[in-house]
């Protein structure tokens, strides 16, 4: 009885010891299995860490670049103003030139002949810009002349008007006079259009006073001049 009951403590001792040791095991394998996890999540927090780093590093790059752009086009944009600019310049300077080189051409040219088609001749009416029948005969001898001369010649087109009416109505109405006498000469004689010159004074310049029924009519009148 006394052998048995040696036995028991002995027993007990040893299936106590042998759990304790599954405990630590067990343990130990827990605590190794953190480990690996936070080992992983480190190195995959670190491996973020460097993406972003990467990410960063490139969209600094794509910022200096669309800085770069940026300033390019800004560059580019002033650089186009200033041509336009000169180039505006340079057409300002080019009709002025031109403007000039005609007033030279015109100055140095000789009256050969001068037609006045006024409606105390039997010609424009009043308010009228159509190109009377009375006045083809005199436009026709006009051409007859031109074809004489030798050297070539320019030919000026002014349209008049009375002071009836606005001023601006009286410009436009003397300019659609000046402008028919200048359709008729090219329609009817093939005159060059780039040899005639057309200008519309309107009230401007009366050759007669306005205050008479007859220096009116005078006053509606186109003249045309022919230069060599």
């Amino acid at each position: 009885m006394q052998k048995l009951v040696l036995v028991v403590p002995v027993l007990a001792l040893a299936l106590g010891g042998s759990t304790a040791c599954a405990t630590k095991k067990f343990v130990r394998g827990q605590v190794g299995e953190v480990n690996d996890k936070v080992e992983s999540v480190s190195k995959s927090l670190e491996e973020t860490q460097e993406r972003t780093k990467a990410n960063e590093a490139k969209i600094t790059e794509v910022d200096q670049k669309a800085q770069g752009a940026q300033t390019a086009a800004q560059t580019a944009d002033t650089k186009a103003t200033s041509a336009g600019q000169r180039a505006d310049t340079a057409k300002t300077s080019a009709d002025a030139a031109s403007t000039k080189a005609e007033a030279v051409e015109k100055a140095s040219k000789r009256l050969v002949y001068e037609v006045v088609l006024s409606e105390d001749k039997g010609n424009f009416k009043f308010g009228k810009a159509t190109v009377p029948e009375t006045a083809t005969g005199e436009l026709d001898q006009l051409v007859q002349k031109l074809k004489a001369e030798p050297n070539g010649a320019y030919i000026e087109i002014e349209g008049h008007t009375d002071n009836a009416g606005p001023k601006e109505v009286n410009y436009k109405l003397g300019l659609e006079r000046a402008e028919n006498v200048k359709r008729y000469l090219y329609e009817h004689h093939q005159v060059p259009l780039h040899k005639i010159n057309v200008i519309s004074y309107g009230e401007e310049k009366p050759v007669s006073p306005n205050n008479t029924r007859e220096g009116r009519a005078q006053n509606r009148r186109v003249v045309v001049r022919v230069l060599s």
